[in-house]
């Protein structure tokens, strides 16, 4: 059960995602209820995805996701590891399917074959959220710049980075700074991610 405020707060984050197609930041979350501080926020957000009303989503900010937002469900293939570190070799076989609602990740007017999920391995994207073992969705889609992508490289190997341009090239970058950026000399999107799931939290 939903304390009045965490009712608030999930019903601000529906009304906002139905009219703007994407779920608040946790500023805007902030300056509606007036929250002292976004440690706040964060506490309301944290009780909501233990009651298994909200979900991070991962596309450079920390908005969330209502899961009441509803749509139709789309059973989406899992493939094998995609390292989250040194490209490696790509994996082609589906190890599991999975169902999504593409409203839960503020995608509308998408085909259940535009969508698929990749199991990370490693620790370069782990400053954007994205930990060892999460599942990460995707959709297959032109990438903006700024974007976290599953990227071929080079016709061989595949890798999850965020997407940059740098003196007008483009260039895969991890989320750990531990890692060098990759210059790829071809580049093909295989999808842009569009949330990510992870087992064992709620």
């Amino acid at each position: 059960m939903l304390t009045e405020k965490q009712q608030a707060v999930l019903d601000f984050i529906r009304a906002h995602q139905e009219e703007h197609s994407i779920p608040p930041s946790t500023r805007e979350i902030q300056r509606q209820f007036g929250f002292a501080s976004q440690y706040s926020v964060r506490c309301h957000l944290k009780a909501l995805a233990t009651k298994g009303q909200v979900s991070q989503l991962v596309d450079g900010s920390w908005g969330v996701t209502a899961r009441e937002v509803q749509g139709h469900l789309f059973q989406i293939p899992v493939f094998g590891a995609i390292p989250a570190g040194v490209p490696t070799q790509q994996e082609q076989q589906a190890e599991e399917t999975l169902a999504i609602d593409p409203a839960f990740f503020g995608v509308k007017r998408a085909r259940p074959a535009d969508f698929w999920a990749l199991r990370v391995q490693g620790d370069s994207m782990i400053d954007a959220h994205i930990l060892d073992g999460d599942i990460v969705a995707l959709v297959r889609r032109t990438p903006r710049v700024g974007e976290i992508i599953a990227a071929l490289v080079d016709g061989t190997t595949s890798t999850l980075k965020r997407l940059v341009h740098v003196r007008g090239r483009p260039v895969l970058r991890a989320e750990n700074k531990r890692y060098a950026d990759i210059v790829p000399e071809r580049l093909e999107c295989q999808g842009v991610v569009v949330g990510v799931l992870r087992r064992g939290v709620a």
